[in-house]
């Protein structure tokens, strides 16, 4: 491992920290490189079902190295369910396609305090080790003029946790998607996860949680953040 020294000089001299440490030197540690997902360029030049084939057959090859029994009834489907599972369920959030489509509406109440909705579950994977996070996002917002039906934050939660994540990048990209939604800077986003990278392996502590939030606009105010948090728990 580098020592803090060296560390200080690559900074110094204007190197990108990142690249100057080795997986091993990393470890754990969760990095957050960017508020985008890195894709390749041509992450969507196959087809849904060539992906699903080809994942099927890689998982097989995994699955056979580990000494599985791919002849065994209970095993065979497994590398076509896996494959299945990956595209159309646990990572579909990856494909622009699957993105909400969202309609707003005029405020017509003239409801002009804040909105939240509060504990919406949502089913994640940690991009270091393609393990669950399991946690909760609390979305509020003040309207600029237009509304958003209830739902569709949900959709939209649940949109970017459908990819392999980093929980400081899925706080910004919901923020952030949002904001731009809804015209406005007034929004806020808090999610409270439990992380199986860290509870099932690793350190293995069962107990601990990581929370981040986003705020924005008028939510960035000691009473506004207050007020929040008063919904939240209350």
């Amino acid at each position: 491992m580098k020592n803090e020294e060296l560390l200080l000089e690559d900074y110094l001299n204007g190197k990108d920290l990142l690249n100057t440490l080795t997986h091993e030197e990393i470890g754990d540690d969760h990095l957050y490189t960017g508020v985008k997902t890195p894709m390749k360029p041509d992450a969507f030049e196959q087809t849904d079902e060539e992906k699903k084939k080809q994942i099927a057959g890689l998982f097989a090859q995994i699955m056979d190295v580990m000494g599985l029994d791919l002849t065994d009834d209970s095993l065979k489907g497994t590398p076509v369910r896996v494959a299945k599972m990956y595209i159309d369920e646990i990572f579909s959030g990856l494909d622009p396609a699957n993105k909400p489509k969202v309609a707003l509406f005029d405020n017509k109440y003239q409801y002009n305090q804040m909105l939240v909705e509060k504990d919406i579950t949502f089913y994640s994977n940690c991009e270091h080790h393609f393990v669950p996070i399991i946690g909760k996002a609390h979305v509020a917002y003040i309207s600029s003029g237009k509304v958003i039906g209830l739902s569709k934050l949900n959709r939209i939660v649940q949109y970017y946790a459908k990819r392999p994540q980093v929980q400081e990048r899925l706080t910004n990209q919901i923020g952030l998607e949002l904001q731009s939604i809804l015209d406005t800077e007034d929004v806020a986003v808090i999610i409270d996860a439990k992380h199986l990278c860290v509870s099932s392996r690793g350190i293995k502590d069962d107990t601990s949680a990581t929370v981040t939030s986003f705020y924005g606009g008028k939510f960035n105010t000691p009473e506004k953040i207050q007020e929040l948090y008063n919904y939240i728990n209350n």
